[in-house]
């Protein structure tokens, strides 16, 4: 049994193990540094894209690295978005080709996953994530966060290279005057590890963030003709 902190900011007591309460303390600990670069932005510098729907952008933060911004506005209501960004996050690779399998391994709570991803292969070759999955649900956004963690029952998978996400976060936020439609905000650092360039990665990440704006867009309208 542990103290842990309601949404409202009160203290409850909860029914978690050591083991998920830190799990959940760190998604609490990702979110909250998104918070801090979102509502205060770095200058942020464009980055090349070849998608006229996404619009890219980069800043070097301290203890993150690079961080890629990508920002866009989808013909969906925010609650569809939500459902597949977390709630039905195991499907995602039905839809997504650059996902080879997603897994929920545990859930510490209400509002925070631990996953295993598998990426499928590319020109910089498979990778494997395990992370901490955390949402915060307000009246002005929804926040989904991501970070890094270990589990040891999970060592990296054969042909993979363990990667690292330093920190993910999507905020998504109905769009004023028009709740059918929702403004995406993705923040993401990742460490790719192995023998990458920094300047390959450098180019490789926000082609893969403007890929999934596609990709997400292309499910929308396959589910809107179903």
């Amino acid at each position: 049994k542990a103290r842990c902190a309601e949404p409202g900011g009160d203290i409850s007591t909860c029914q978690f193990s050591s083991t998920d309460l830190s799990y959940i303390q760190q998604g609490e600990r990702a979110l909250q540094r998104a918070l801090s670069i979102l509502q205060h932005p770095p200058s942020w510098q464009a980055e090349p894209v070849l998608d006229a729907g996404a619009a890219v952008s980069s800043a070097v933060l301290p203890g993150l690295g690079r961080v890629f911004r990508v920002e866009a506005v989808l013909a969906a209501p925010l609650g569809w978005l939500h459902r597949q960004l977390f709630e039905e996050l195991e499907q995602m690779p039905r839809w997504n080709p650059t996902l080879s399998r997603v897994e929920v391994l545990q859930r510490p709570g209400e509002d925070t996953l631990v996953t295993h991803e598998v990426t499928s292969a590319s020109p910089v070759g498979r990778r494997d994530f395990v992370s901490v999955r955390h949402r915060r649900r307000t009246q002005a956004a929804v926040y989904l966060v991501g970070t890094a963690t270990r589990l040891e029952r999970l060592p990296a998978q054969e042909g993979c290279i363990r990667a690292e996400t330093r920190l993910s976060c999507i905020a998504l936020q109905p769009l004023a005057g028009d709740p059918g439609c929702t403004r995406v905000t993705w923040l993401l650092s990742v460490d790719l590890k192995g023998w990458i360039p920094s300047a390959v990665t450098d180019r490789v990440l926000p082609r893969c963030q403007a890929d999934f704006i596609g990709h997400l867009r292309r499910h929308l309208s396959a589910t809107a003709r179903c």
